[in-house]
């Protein structure tokens, strides 16, 4: 398998047609559909179920292509260096090996490289978002809020970060 990039073509209108199909669907089940669906040949019976997970690699295609995005397929395996790991993530080197050493992040030592699972990495890397995202809400401030009070939250969430980051090196 190679890398391939593929450009939005010039009739957008079919793009439209597919992703206002995929949409109503969704509408239809609210959300991801739990029926499911299929491609179809050119012979009655022809048909093949599409599984879940290429349906949602369809439906972003599909969406990039119809925002003008150009979309790149891209082969990976299923384990990645620990370069490929801090890419993944947005941190230094360093840092993903520091997360393997403290246990926080399963892998595998091969020899003398350590090659860390990819649903692992997307895993750890969904539960550092959401935890980001609820100190975050945490420390989020109303217009009616009382700032001695918005104060006062943010300085409680940042003490329960610490303790958190502090019972992790422990």
């Amino acid at each position: 398998m190679k890398q391939e990039t593929y450009l939005p073509g010039v009739d957008e209108e079919q793009f439209a047609q597919v992703l206002d199909f995929l949409r109503a669907h969704e509408d239809a089940g609210r959300g991801r559909p739990d029926v499911p669906c299929f491609l179809s040949g050119t012979h009655p019976g022809d048909r093949v179920e599409l599984p879940v997970e290429l349906y949602r690699v369809l439906r972003q295609v599909v969406q990039a292509l119809q925002d003008g995005l150009a979309v790149s397929v891209v082969p990976v395996t299923q384990t990645v260096t620990t370069q490929q790991a801090a890419e993944l993530l947005g941190v230094s080197r360093p840092t993903v090996i520091r997360l393997l050493d403290e246990g926080r992040l399963p892998y595998e030592k091969i020899g003398s490289h350590r090659r860390i699972e990819l649903r692992d990495l997307l895993t750890y890397r969904d539960e550092r978002r959401a935890a980001q995202y609820a100190v975050l809400d945490a420390t989020a401030v109303d217009e009616d809020d009382d700032l001695d009070d918005a104060l006062r939250r943010m300085r409680a969430a940042r003490q329960e970060i610490a303790m958190r980051r502090r019972g992790q090196a422990d």
